[in-house]
């Protein structure tokens, strides 16, 4: 007994001294700009092999009876961080940890001999390999049914506003929204929130047969002003910061595919190198880093967590880009994904979060920075819902959705608000109560879109103001329309204009009426419009551009003198559905009349007859499919947004003789299938497909007028060295592609690569014809084809062979202008049918 009370006092005292000398240290490592936990952080006691990793909520504890006095915190892409500790004691320690801006590519390991990256016999690549033998069955489309809850917070800031400015005398009444700061996001910069928007949404998916469905809880979006609708603003934004699924092969991010790491075609394009092994979990993973081969293409650099157990997932990925990629506007862009293991072993994605520091140069201080981040909670696996859940539509949002209450928000988000991110709802609202913001806004809104408000009315566009042209010298334009301030269920719209040479005067009158209580600018669209124009044209130009009175496209090579005095009576109605299928029935009596040169004669027995004006009453229908079609939606305009789905647009026209002074009965039919496709590395390309018949003897003023483009602009849709009013068909088939390879090739070639110039190739071919029931030469009484004093054709019927042209060119010069070498072809016998060509196109992109 009395053996064991020694040996146990023994023990006793043993243990306290032990304990005594130890050196415990614990705490959390969080990114510094973030503040979340990061996993698999190497801690250690500096000097020696006393460490471990930080746990999936950035957790660690070290212990050791040796008195260290200093930790290393370690962490690819994070700056090294030693910290002093106090020996022989208990601690607790939390470390900050700042990105490291050293890029990978650029550190530099020197050994005896410096051995080539290959794929063969490279683990880091046979493991990639596993990664992508294995995605099938990683994806969340796997499962049968997969439902969960997903919050979306995008934000966007000003990045350095001076810290002065609140305190000069015209923004100290602003100084309440100037000094909503926050320094805490972005390492060594401060942050000016003025854009926010949250979505809170149940998600639904069954593979078999496949239907994804959303349906929005709530919705919440900063009011940005009267120019911009906040909405439209939200859905660009997002599709520059679209989701990111890594198990896709191209990523779509600043509107440009990314390659994913873990894409197919990975190996080829990326080095691969092992970094560490980690144990997380009793999970066994990889930290697989990568690097782009060629740094100026679009690729990510990073690294990504690998799970060894047999499924190869991802289970946490850190994406960023290289500095010198031939990317616009981004200064930065970082995206962090993380993923949770499910029931059966399988992972999926929890939170994804991309930044992006946008600015006109790479360098500088100031500019915009954007944040998406997306949470997910409450993932179910493989529970079968009824029927009903699924069928519908698949986005629908719940009535209540845009009127929620801020206690719903607070008891209903799955991430946080900052402080700063807290006030901007207040903040802008009260900057739009402000007399001189209001004003601000509008200089704004006539220098981005050409219009001035004065509320209920506006004035514009600007470039209209001023033009001429050969038939009407100078010609001056004032015109303006109604805003949603005036009604969102009525809108009008005007303009006058007159002509300096010609001595006359133009005119434009429209009433439109919504029929669904939105804007006729909104989608879904669903209105009534009367109209009513006097003014000129050239036949055949249908161009792009905003109006053919812009003071730009007064500027035209060759001849240019045919031109036509239109009235036009109109009658339209248009119906939009939420599955974007649309149709548009319309009535319309046109008459027109010769201008300048061109002239309407034909021969009545056998004499020359001259006609003043022709005149045809049609109706209209037009059927349109344009699935998941999105928009950049303002409060008076919107514009398309491609996607990668087709956009069908069928087209019928029935002249009615005898109805309003029409003249001729036909019928005309068009099909126009377009289509913007990519091609991943290898960038990206709008395809059309157009034909189109007529049905009826008509003169050639009703034949189909081919488009031209005199102008010294380069245009998507027109035939750029084709002379207005060059061929008519009354039967055709058209092929354009427009190719843009993002600089692929210019990237390898150590000038150009520095410039971040890119490729564009174009063409378009063009087959039709007129058959002999409308051959003024066979018919004296149709309409004769113009001629030039000369005797020289002026229009003509395209033969047996195509109209070929295409172009090569250089785009992102200066990062906005594109210049195209245009050759034609063929017909190069017509008279002033240019072979060679060059034109100009103003695009910004990223």
């Amino acid at each position: 007994m009395n053996k064991f009370i020694l040996s146990l006092l023994l023990f006793v005292i043993a243990s306290s001294v032990a304990l005594a000398q130890n050196t415990v240290v614990s705490g959390t490592v969080t990114d510094a700009a973030t503040k979340r936990p990061l996993s698999y952080v190497t801690v250690a006691f500096t000097g020696s092999s006393i460490g471990m990793n930080t746990d999936d909520k950035g957790n660690f504890s070290l212990k050791s009876i040796k008195p260290y006095s200093q930790i290393t915190v370690s962490f690819v892409g994070y700056k090294t961080v030693t910290m002093p500790v106090k020996p022989e004691t208990e601690q607790v320690i939390n470390v900050r940890l700042f990105p490291d801006t050293k890029q990978l590519n650029e550190v530099i390991v020197k050994s005896g001999k410096k051995q080539r990256y290959r794929n063969k016999d490279n683990p880091a690549v046979e493991l990639i390999r596993k990664v992508i033998e294995n995605k099938p069955k990683n994806k969340p489309e796997a499962y049968n049914f997969v439902e969960y809850k997903e919050y979306d917070k995008t934000q966007m800031s000003f990045i350095n506003v001076s810290e002065k400015l609140g305190d000069k005398k015209f923004f100290r009444k602003y100084k309440f929204f100037l000094d909503n700061k926050d320094s805490t996001l972005l390492p060594g910069k401060t942050l000016l929130p003025v854009f926010l928007t949250e979505k809170l949404s149940q998600n639904y998916y069954r593979r078999d047969p496949e239907k994804k469905k959303q349906i929005t809880l709530g919705e919440k979006t900063v009011n940005i002003g009267a120019f911009l609708d906040s909405e439209g603003f939200s859905t660009y934004f997002k599709r520059m910061y679209n989701d990111i699924d890594i198990y896709q092969n191209n990523i779509f991010l600043m509107t440009n595919q990314f390659l994913s790491p873990i894409a197919d075609a990975a190996p080829t394009f990326y080095k691969f190198f092992i970094t560490d092994t980690v144990m997380v979990n009793n999970t066994k993973l990889i930290q697989l880093s990568f690097t782009p081969r060629n740094t100026t293409d679009m690729l990510f650099e990073g690294d990504i967590f690998i799970t060894l157990d047999g499924n190869y997932a991802v289970q946490k990925a850190n994406l960023t880009i290289n500095k010198s990629i031939n990317l616009n506007w981004v200064r930065t862009l970082h995206a962090n994904l993380d993923f949770e293991q499910n029931p059966d072993g399988r992972w999926h994605m929890s939170r994804s979060d991309i930044q992006a520091d946008f600015g006109i140069s790479k360098k500088g201080d100031h500019g915009l920075f954007g944040e998406r981040t997306i949470t997910f909670k409450n993932y179910v696996i493989n529970k079968p819902r009824p029927d009903t859940t699924y069928e519908g539509l698949s986005e629908i949002t719940t009535d209540d959705a845009k009127r929620r209450t801020d206690q719903f928000w607070a008891d209903n988000r799955l991430d946080t608000l900052s402080k700063a991110e807290s006030k901007v709802y207040g903040n802008i609202d009260s900057l739009h109560r402000m007399p001189s913001y209001r004003r601000t806004s509008d200089i704004i809104a006539l220098l981005l879109a050409g219009y001035k408000s004065f509320g209920k009315f506006e004035v514009g566009p600007s470039s209209t103001f001023y033009s001429f042209n050969p038939i009407e010298g100078l010609r001056l334009r004032l015109g303006g329309r109604t805003t949603p301030e005036l009604s969102k269920r009525y809108y009008f719209e005007t303009y006058g204009a007159y002509g300096f040479k010609d001595e006359k005067w133009k005119y434009f009158l429209s009433a439109t009426y919504s029929l669904n209580d939105k804007s006729i600018y909104s989608f879904p669209q669903h209105y009534i419009r009367a109209s009513y124009q006097h003014d000129t044209s050239i036949p055949g130009a249908d161009l792009q551009f905003v109006q053919e009175d812009n003071f730009l496209l007064s500027f035209k090579r060759g001849v240019n003198d045919k031109y036509l005095y239109n009235d036009f009576y109109r009658l339209d109605y248009v119906s939009e559905f939420q599955n974007h299928f649309s149709y548009s029935i319309g009535l319309k009596n046109w008459k027109q009349a010769p201008a300048g040169s061109l002239y309407f004669n034909n021969f009545v027995d056998g004499l020359p007859n001259s006609i003043h004006d022709l005149t045809t009453t049609e109706a209209t229908l037009q059927l349109r499919y344009a699935p998941h079609e999105q928009f950049y939606q303002g409060k008076l305009y919107r514009t398309p947004i491609f996607t990668k789905y087709p956009i069908i647009t069928f087209n019928f026209t029935e002249g009615l003789k005898d109805v309003f002074g029409g003249e001729y009965n036909y019928s005309k039919v068009d099909l126009r299938i377009d289509k913007h496709t990519y091609f991943s590395q290898l960038g990206y390309a709008d395809i059309t497909l157009q034909g189109g018949n007529i049905f009826g003897k008509v003169p050639y003023p009703l034949l189909v007028v081919h488009r031209a483009n005199q102008t010294y602009a380069y245009d998507l849709d027109s035939y750029n060295l084709m002379n207005f009013m060059e061929f008519v068909s009354d039967h055709y088939a058209a092929f354009t592609i427009d190719q843009h390879f993002n600089g692929f090739f210019f990237n390898k070639i150590p000038l150009l690569k520095r410039l971040k110039w890119r490729e564009t190739f174009s063409f378009k071919a063009l087959y039709g014809g007129v058959r002999d029931e409308n051959n003024p030469a066979l018919h004296p009484s149709l309409y004769q084809f113009p001629v030039e004093s000369s005797g020289a054709p002026i229009t003509y019927a395209l033969g047996s062979k195509p109209y070929i042209e295409g172009s090569v060119g250089i785009e992102n010069i200066f990062k906005f202008i594109r210049v195209d070498l245009v050759r034609r072809f063929n017909y190069l016998d017509h008279p002033n049918a240019p072979e060679w060509g060059i034109r100009t196109r103003v695009k910004f992109d990223f």
